[in-house]
Formats: C-alpha cells, structure tokens, sequence
C-alpha cells in the first residue's frame, strides 16, 4: 500500500507540474497575474447584476421585504452593495490586462471607480428601457394575465434584462464582466444574447429557448421574435493567417416594428425593413424592403 501510495503521489506530481507549465502564449496573462493578482470572479459578478435585478424591479426579487415608504432605502442598500462588488470587480477586469501590479498601478483603481459611477447612473435609463420590455410581453402574448408575470416567469424578460445591464458595461469598455452576465443569462434561459447588441425599446421574446443574437445585431423599437431564431453572421472577412477580424459589422439590422417567428434564420449585414415579418424556418440572407412578409417560399426564390 505504501508503495502504491508513493507512486500516486508521484503520478499526481508530474500531473501538477505539467498542468502548472503548459499554459500557452495566448493565455499568457492568466500565467503572470494569477499567482499575485485576483481574477475577477464570475460568482461577485452574478450577484452584484442580481441586487441590481432587484432595485430595477423592487420588491420581485431576493429576500428583500419592504414597505412602499421603505423603498428608496430598501433600493439603495442594494445599490450600495452593488456598486461596492462591481468596482472590485472592474478593478480586477482592468488589472487582468494591465502590465502594472495592482498595488502599483496608477490608472485601474481610478478608472474602475469612474465606471462604477457611470454605470449607476445608467440605471433609470435601463430601468424605463425595461419596462417599456415588459409592457409589450404582457400586450405580445395572450397566455399573460397581467404584467408581473412577465416579470416573475419569462425567460425573456430575464435574458433581455442582463443583457441590458452587460450592455452599459459593454459601452463604457469594461473588460470580461459584461460576457460574465450574459453568459449566466444564457445558461440560465437557452436565450443568448451578446453584450455588445444595441436594442431598442419594446422588444419582446416569446419562448426564447434557442436564441441566438450576435454582437454587432442592432434592433429597433418593438421588435418580437420567437423560439429558435439566430441573427448571425453569414462570413467572416479573415486576416492573413486565416483567423476571422475582429470589431467588424456582421450581424443584421432590424427595423422598428418587425416580428420573426419561430425558427428563422438571418444572416449577415442584412436589413430588415420596418414593419416587415419573416416567416417561421425561413432562412435569409438579403435585405427586406419595409412591410414585406417572408415565407419559405419567397426566400427561397431570393
């Protein structure tokens, strides 16, 4: 046993050392800042956008009980210990790329503090933003008996609203924490939505599951879509070693008042004119003129 023993031990040794020294160049920053610097931490991150959740829709979320005269207290503790969470968090973002040590860095501490505030004062903006989401869940779909059930049930209402909060951090240049929130938004839904999406008030999501919208989409006021639909990248324009460019306009453009049913697939730096549906299933890759309905059919023909 004893020699079994040793020869685990020795097992486990090489086993550490490799690990411990094959990380490649392209994470070369994990090996230099983890021994001394602390990462950001995805658990921090979640529950900083939760107590942010909450004061963007008081008294439907955690444990807070409250009377209506308690709150702008009850609100603000929970700011308070958001903005606390997200300034660490941002710090460790900004350090994560840094080539200062934390303790010696002159800019992180100062810029993190800078986006915290920003951010915050994002917050009525994103807060109208969403309710205008949830008025139009409610008129959208029969099956809701009234407002607060788009708040408490949907799986729309839950990815669009981390997603609106990513985005203010996406805006203000925040490294990591934004792909944090709506990556947890996408486990938690199957609806995934990048950061970087510009929406435009009144969007509504029926279902959800299998969604898809890709970083440069931009959709306008009052836009539904269903189950299962993709707003992606037809191609990607690629560098001389064959790698997809990066920061480049790949995703469509959908006008105001445009619904896409279950199932459709738009790809590319297409335009969806105002107005306009696209058929379930249909699969699509040019532009709409304003008002037109696309079934299989039609694409097809295009």
């Amino acid at each position: 046993m004893k020699d079994h023993g040793e020869k685990g031990a020795s097992v486990l040794d090489d086993v550490v050392k490799a690990l411990s020294s094959h990380c490649d160049d392209s994470i070369s920053p994990l090996k230099r800042k983890m021994v001394a610097e602390p990462l950001p931490s995805r658990d921090a991150v979640i529950e900083a956008t939760e107590l942010v959740r909450s004061a963007l829709f008081p008294g439907y979320y955690g444990d807070y009980q409250f009377s209506p005269g308690a709150m702008p207290h009850a609100i603000g503790t929970m700011l308070d210990r958001a903005s606390r969470i997200f300034e660490e968090q941002m710090l460790r973002a900004f350090c994560f790329f840094c080539d200062n040590r934390r303790d010696a860095c002159p800019s992180c501490p100062g810029l993190a503090r800078e986006r915290t505030r920003d951010f915050m004062k994002a917050l009525p903006r994103v807060q109208r933003l969403l309710m205008t989401d949830v008025h139009a869940a409610y008129l959208g779909d029969p099956a809701a008996t009234c407002p607060a059930e788009t708040v408490f049930c949907y799986p729309g209402i839950f990815a669009i609203t981390f997603q609106r909060i990513a985005h203010e951090l996406y805006l203000l240049k925040v490294p990591l924490l934004p792909r944090i929130i709506t990556e947890h938004a996408h486990s938690a839904t199957g609806i995934d939505i990048h950061p970087g999406a510009a929406i435009g008030e009144s969007f509504f999501i029926d279902h959800g599951t299998g969604v898809v919208i890709g970083e440069t989409t931009s959709i306008g006021r009052n836009v539904r879509l269903y189950q299962g639909v993709t707003l992606g990248a037809k191609s990607f324009p690629l560098d001389k070693d064959g790698n997809p460019i990066k920061g480049v306009k790949r995703h469509p453009d959908v006008e105001d008042d445009v619904i896409v049913y279950a199932g459709a697939t738009i790809l590319g730096t297409v335009r969806v004119g105002k107005g306009s549906q696209i058929g379930s299933n249909v699969w699509l890759t040019r532009d709409v003129e304003p008002g037109s309905f696309i079934g299989q059919a039609a694409a097809k023909k295009s």
